[in-house]
């Protein structure tokens, strides 16, 4: 009898790739790593209790539909809640315009599913998130990274994406720079987009966590029917219960709604109710500021720890907010390369290539800093330092590190 399997694969299958970081989280479960890897938020952040109490409301008052099968588009309360709240953002929408989504990676997919055929272009921020390209590869696109500095995108370099589908953005405390695009670059990309008739999708997970000051009005709200806006509960209240959310124009709504039905059906009904429960009081707004105090003291020990262990010839920037730091080594120091030595001694990261386009830089790393305390902060970046002491190509005289 032949071993061969009879199922021959779609083209799109060869597409879909494990995730770098997923692969890296199994190295970083050994007992005695450190892991700065995975974008993580702190358990010790998440509302237990109110969830607790949301969750018995739920089952004493609606338990019946609780379990229920439900409408595709999501529990009408809490669409009606993501829009109000969305006015912060200068969003201006209705209940009508939001789609609750298993997780926003969910809403990366359906985006994916809607409008990119094989071939079409997508251009993407140079680096860009890794699970966005992710959610966009089988769908066989090919990727327009767009120049930028420290700001994000320049917006004269849109000029060559000309005939994308669309630019996929993350613009607050992006992941993995941590950079944030200012609210006059907003503006520019944003006029250059709607000129060139090239629409935006704006993912927005870490919004919130600012740790100084609020992040500019989305891009969506200066050009809301060429823009589809990507939330997140995850990172405010648990990751665990999967709960996204797709604004975006009435001329792509419908097809959105169809593709989730085919994927889904619905989001979980019964965590959307418990997530309605939880939110609909104004918990949010004395929550959210004890998850900022904890991570921003999180980021300063990080920063703290880099400053006392990292050589001289390692750059970064000191994220304004979100859960990241971007470290550069030197060029020829291949981040990757180097991880297997660094779980050894006890420290894992995620390689800076995977969050490119073309896989083009291999001198870059990703650090989270909001899972670890800050004593384990310290000792990873220690570790990590010890790794880069005998990298390839790395010079054995250490002299002090450089912002």
């Amino acid at each position: 009898m032949s071993s061969s399997l009879p199922f021959q694969l779609a083209r799109r299958a060869q597409r879909i790739q494990p995730s770098i970081i997923r692969e890296i989280l199994n190295l970083a479960a050994r007992p005695n790593v450190i892991s700065l890897a995975g974008g993580l938020p702190s358990p010790d952040a998440f509302p237990l209790e109110k969830v607790r109490e949301a969750t018995n409301h739920v089952l004493r008052q609606t338990p019946r539909e609780a379990l229920q099968y439900a409408s595709t588009e999501g529990f009408a309360p809490l669409r009606e809640w993501v829009a109000q709240d969305l006015a912060a953002q200068g969003l201006r929408i209705g209940a009508g315009d939001v789609l609750i989504t298993s997780g926003s990676q969910q809403g990366l997919d359906l985006v994916g599913k809607v409008l990119l055929d094989p071939g079409s272009v997508v251009a993407v921020e140079s680096p860009t998130y890794v699970g966005a390209l992710q959610a966009f590869n089988p769908y066989e696109a090919d990727y327009l990274s767009i120049a930028n500095d420290d700001e994000g995108p320049l917006p004269d370099a849109l000029a060559q994406a000309g005939g994308a589908r669309f630019l996929y953005l993350v613009p607050n405390f992006q992941n993995p720079t941590g950079r944030t695009i200012g609210a006059a670059r907003r503006e520019q990309l944003t006029a250059q987009a709607r000129r060139m008739g090239l629409p935006l999708v704006e993912d927005n997970p870490y919004g919130d966590l600012w740790f100084d000051a609020p992040a500019p009005a989305s891009l969506a709200s200066h050009w809301p029917e060429g823009s589809v806006y990507l939330g997140s509960f995850s990172k405010v209240l648990a990751p665990g219960l999967r709960l996204g959310y797709v604004v975006a124009p009435p001329s792509l709504m419908p097809k959105l709604v169809q593709a989730k039905q085919a994927a889904d059906l619905h989001t979980p009904i019964f965590n959307q109710q418990v997530v309605y429960q939880v939110v609909r009081d104004g918990f949010l707004a004395e929550h959210v500021p004890l998850v900022r105090e904890r991570y921003r003291g999180h980021r300063d020990a990080m920063q703290a720890a880099l400053l006392r262990h990292m050589p001289q010839g390692c750059r970064w920037s000191v994220p304004a907010g979100g859960m990241f730091f971007w470290l550069a080594l030197p060029e020829g120091i291949d981040a990757m390369a180097m991880l297997a030595h660094a779980v050894e001694l006890g420290v894992a990261y995620v390689p800076g290539f995977a969050f490119f386009a073309d896989r083009s830089r291999h001198n870059l790393l990703r650090l989270s800093f909001v899972t670890a305390p800050p004593a384990q902060i310290d000792r990873g970046i220690e570790l990590l330092a010890q790794a880069l002491d005998t990298a390839p190509g790395w010079p054995t005289t250490r002299q002090g590190a450089l912002q």
